[in-house]
Protein backbone atom coordinates (compact mmCIF):
# COMPACT_ATOMS: atom_id res chain seq x y z
CA UNK A 1 0.00 0.00 0.00
CA UNK A 2 1.35 3.35 -0.83
CA UNK A 3 1.55 6.18 1.00
CA UNK A 4 0.27 9.49 -0.25
CA UNK A 5 2.38 12.59 1.31
CA UNK A 6 0.81 16.22 0.75
CA UNK A 7 3.32 18.84 1.75
CA UNK A 8 1.56 22.26 2.61
CA UNK A 9 2.77 25.17 2.79
CA UNK A 10 1.00 28.26 4.43
CA UNK A 11 2.49 31.39 3.64
CA UNK A 12 1.79 34.57 5.43
CA UNK A 13 1.44 37.53 3.52
CA UNK A 14 0.73 40.71 4.71
CA UNK A 15 -2.42 42.70 3.78
CA UNK A 16 -2.98 44.21 0.82
CA UNK A 17 -5.77 46.37 1.96
CA UNK A 18 -6.87 48.07 5.14
CA UNK A 19 -10.51 47.81 6.96
CA UNK A 20 -13.10 50.68 6.78
CA UNK A 21 -12.52 50.50 10.68
CA UNK A 22 -8.38 50.89 10.66
CA UNK A 23 -9.22 53.59 8.67
CA UNK A 24 -11.50 55.24 10.82
CA UNK A 25 -9.25 54.90 13.74
CA UNK A 26 -6.42 56.79 11.66
CA UNK A 27 -9.11 59.50 10.97
CA UNK A 28 -9.64 59.82 14.71
CA UNK A 29 -5.79 59.82 15.16
CA UNK A 30 -5.72 62.79 12.99
CA UNK A 31 -8.27 64.41 14.41
CA UNK A 32 -6.35 63.83 17.62
CA UNK A 33 -3.13 65.51 16.64
CA UNK A 34 -5.21 67.88 15.35
CA UNK A 35 -6.82 68.42 19.19
CA UNK A 36 -3.29 68.52 20.59
CA UNK A 37 -2.48 72.49 18.60
CA UNK A 38 -4.90 74.61 17.04
CA UNK A 39 -2.36 75.12 14.16
CA UNK A 40 -1.73 71.15 14.14
CA UNK A 41 -3.42 71.50 10.68
CA UNK A 42 -0.56 73.92 9.18
CA UNK A 43 1.69 71.50 10.68
CA UNK A 44 0.24 68.68 8.61
CA UNK A 45 0.68 70.48 5.12
CA UNK A 46 4.76 71.51 6.25
CA UNK A 47 4.65 67.86 7.24
CA UNK A 48 3.60 66.67 4.03
CA UNK A 49 6.12 68.85 1.95
CA UNK A 50 9.28 68.32 4.24
CA UNK A 51 8.78 64.08 4.01
CA UNK A 52 8.29 64.74 0.08
CA UNK A 53 4.70 63.56 -0.12
CA UNK A 54 3.45 66.05 -2.86
CA UNK A 55 2.51 63.04 -4.91
CA UNK A 56 -0.13 61.67 -2.36
CA UNK A 57 -1.49 64.86 -0.79
CA UNK A 58 -0.87 67.72 -3.08
CA UNK A 59 -2.97 70.21 -1.34
CA UNK A 60 -4.99 70.23 1.66
CA UNK A 61 -8.23 69.46 -1.00
CA UNK A 62 -6.67 66.32 -1.73
CA UNK A 63 -5.86 65.28 1.65
CA UNK A 64 -9.19 66.16 2.72
CA UNK A 65 -10.53 64.58 0.05
CA UNK A 66 -8.91 61.14 1.61
CA UNK A 67 -9.59 61.37 4.66
CA UNK A 68 -13.39 61.32 3.48
CA UNK A 69 -13.22 57.84 3.18
CA UNK A 70 -14.07 58.01 6.41
CA UNK A 71 -17.37 56.96 6.61
CA UNK A 72 -18.28 58.48 9.91
CA UNK A 73 -17.66 61.72 8.31
CA UNK A 74 -20.46 64.08 7.39
CA UNK A 75 -19.37 63.92 3.78
CA UNK A 76 -17.60 60.74 3.01
CA UNK A 77 -17.52 58.83 -0.08
CA UNK A 78 -17.15 54.75 -1.30
CA UNK A 79 -14.19 53.28 -2.46
CA UNK A 80 -10.74 52.37 -0.85
CA UNK A 81 -6.99 54.49 -1.76
CA UNK A 82 -4.19 52.44 -2.54
CA UNK A 83 -1.29 50.54 -0.50
CA UNK A 84 1.15 53.36 -1.59
CA UNK A 85 -1.15 56.63 0.10
CA UNK A 86 -1.94 54.49 2.78
CA UNK A 87 2.07 54.07 3.07
CA UNK A 88 2.47 57.71 3.04
CA UNK A 89 -0.86 58.55 5.36
CA UNK A 90 1.08 56.28 8.16
CA UNK A 91 4.21 57.93 7.45
CA UNK A 92 2.65 61.34 7.79
CA UNK A 93 0.84 60.75 11.09
CA UNK A 94 4.03 58.45 12.42
CA UNK A 95 6.31 61.56 11.42
CA UNK A 96 3.20 64.11 13.31
CA UNK A 97 3.36 62.09 16.62
CA UNK A 98 7.36 62.66 16.78
CA UNK A 99 6.71 66.71 15.86
CA UNK A 100 3.97 66.66 19.00
CA UNK A 101 6.10 64.02 21.05
CA UNK A 102 6.47 66.39 23.76
CA UNK A 103 2.83 67.32 24.17
CA UNK A 104 2.01 63.94 23.85
CA UNK A 105 4.48 62.91 26.35
CA UNK A 106 2.82 66.24 28.58
CA UNK A 107 -0.59 64.53 28.45
CA UNK A 108 0.62 61.09 29.61
CA UNK A 109 3.09 62.21 32.20
CA UNK A 110 2.27 60.59 35.73
CA UNK A 111 4.19 63.41 37.37
CA UNK A 112 2.29 66.59 37.71
CA UNK A 113 -0.57 66.88 40.60
CA UNK A 114 -3.63 65.53 39.08
CA UNK A 115 -5.80 68.81 39.17
CA UNK A 116 -2.83 69.94 36.34
CA UNK A 117 -3.23 66.70 35.01
CA UNK A 118 -7.26 66.98 34.70
CA UNK A 119 -7.14 70.49 33.17
CA UNK A 120 -4.48 69.63 30.41
CA UNK A 121 -7.11 66.06 29.36
CA UNK A 122 -9.93 68.64 29.73
CA UNK A 123 -8.64 71.01 26.99
CA UNK A 124 -7.76 68.36 25.11
CA UNK A 125 -11.27 66.30 25.31
CA UNK A 126 -13.12 69.95 24.45
CA UNK A 127 -10.50 70.31 21.90
CA UNK A 128 -11.35 66.60 20.63
CA UNK A 129 -15.24 66.67 20.97
CA UNK A 130 -15.93 70.24 19.30
CA UNK A 131 -13.40 68.04 16.32
CA UNK A 132 -16.02 65.39 16.12
CA UNK A 133 -18.91 67.72 16.43
CA UNK A 134 -17.88 69.49 13.40
CA UNK A 135 -16.29 67.15 11.31
CA UNK A 136 -18.04 63.74 11.89
CA UNK A 137 -21.88 62.88 11.23
CA UNK A 138 -22.81 63.21 14.65
CA UNK A 139 -26.51 60.92 13.51
CA UNK A 140 -24.14 57.86 13.12
CA UNK A 141 -24.67 55.50 16.10
CA UNK A 142 -20.57 54.99 15.83
CA UNK A 143 -20.26 58.92 16.14
CA UNK A 144 -22.52 59.01 18.83
CA UNK A 145 -20.77 56.39 20.62
CA UNK A 146 -17.75 57.82 21.00
CA UNK A 147 -19.34 61.17 22.38
CA UNK A 148 -21.53 59.54 24.72
CA UNK A 149 -19.17 56.61 25.90
CA UNK A 150 -16.11 56.95 28.83
CA UNK A 151 -13.92 59.36 27.20
CA UNK A 152 -11.19 59.86 28.75
CA UNK A 153 -10.46 55.98 28.54
CA UNK A 154 -10.96 56.39 24.51
CA UNK A 155 -8.75 59.74 24.41
CA UNK A 156 -5.91 58.42 26.17
CA UNK A 157 -5.72 55.07 24.33
CA UNK A 158 -5.94 57.23 21.16
CA UNK A 159 -3.10 59.46 23.18
CA UNK A 160 -1.00 56.17 23.87
CA UNK A 161 -1.22 54.91 20.10
CA UNK A 162 0.27 58.25 19.14
CA UNK A 163 3.10 57.95 21.81
CA UNK A 164 3.95 54.72 20.32
CA UNK A 165 3.64 55.49 16.87
CA UNK A 166 6.70 58.13 17.88
CA UNK A 167 10.13 57.58 17.51
CA UNK A 168 11.91 54.62 15.67
CA UNK A 169 9.84 51.72 15.00
CA UNK A 170 6.86 53.43 15.56
CA UNK A 171 5.52 53.76 12.16
CA UNK A 172 6.13 49.94 11.94
CA UNK A 173 4.26 49.63 15.67
CA UNK A 174 1.34 52.33 14.37
CA UNK A 175 0.71 49.39 11.11
CA UNK A 176 0.55 46.09 13.15
CA UNK A 177 -2.29 48.09 15.76
CA UNK A 178 -4.14 49.33 12.71
CA UNK A 179 -3.99 45.69 11.64
CA UNK A 180 -5.65 44.12 15.28
CA UNK A 181 -8.67 43.17 14.46
CA UNK A 182 -10.03 43.83 17.97
CA UNK A 183 -9.67 47.75 17.33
Amino acid sequence: MKRLTINLIISFQPREFISKRAFQRLDLLLLAIESLDTNASQSIVFAIDKLNLQNYFPNKVEFWKLRCYNTMRKTSKNGSITQETLEALITLLSFMADFFYPKIRDLLSSKEPENIKNEKWDVFNTRFNELIIERLNIKRSIVKKYLLQDQSKFYRELVITLALASGEGGKARLKASLQDPIR
